[in-house]
């Protein structure tokens, strides 16, 4: 783990999140500036700036867990975003897939609804995501600590 990565202080508990998912491998866990309802980041505890820098064993519960993240909010239309170097858009140099329920439709109307929420707070983000991922455990362990199968 790099010692000033934020993701990094997050995963060792020192600055604290709304832990969606956690594993021996990765980290899901509520933005704290959130684009969207229920806008949750997935990473790899294994520290890396790029994808290619993540060994493969690091990766394997990635998906699974981003596609439950998407099945528990409820949202018919969603975006899965992983961005590779500042170029590509990258903030923090380690890396993480976003998870949020993008753009609404309605256009200019969207995005004022995605103000709005912002302006609400964090806490309120936080709490109305909470409900979405009310279930999130369930599908995560199938409700008795058991995996359950992610075939849809």
């Amino acid at each position: 783990m790099a010692a000033a990565c934020i993701f990094c202080k997050i995963i060792k508990g020192e600055i604290p999140s709304f832990k969606l998912f956690e594993s021996q491998h990765i980290l899901a866990f509520l933005d704290i500036n959130p684009l969207s309802r229920g806008h949750a980041l997935v990473i790899p505890k294994h520290h890396g700036e790029k994808l290619t820098d993540i060994p493969d064993e690091q990766l394997r519960e990635i998906l699974p867990v981003v596609k439950k993240l998407a099945l528990a909010t409820g949202a018919e239309n969603y975006n899965i975003l992983q961005n590779n170097g500042r170029i590509a858009h990258q903030v923090v140099d380690h890396v993480h897939f976003h998870m949020d329920e993008g753009w609404r439709e309605g256009g200019a109307d969207a995005a004022a609804d995605t103000e709005a929420e912002r302006d609400r707070g964090l806490e309120y983000v936080m709490a109305d995501a909470a409900d979405g991922y009310g279930e999130a455990e369930k599908l995560f362990r199938g409700g008795q600590g058991e995996d359950v199968s992610w075939d849809r």
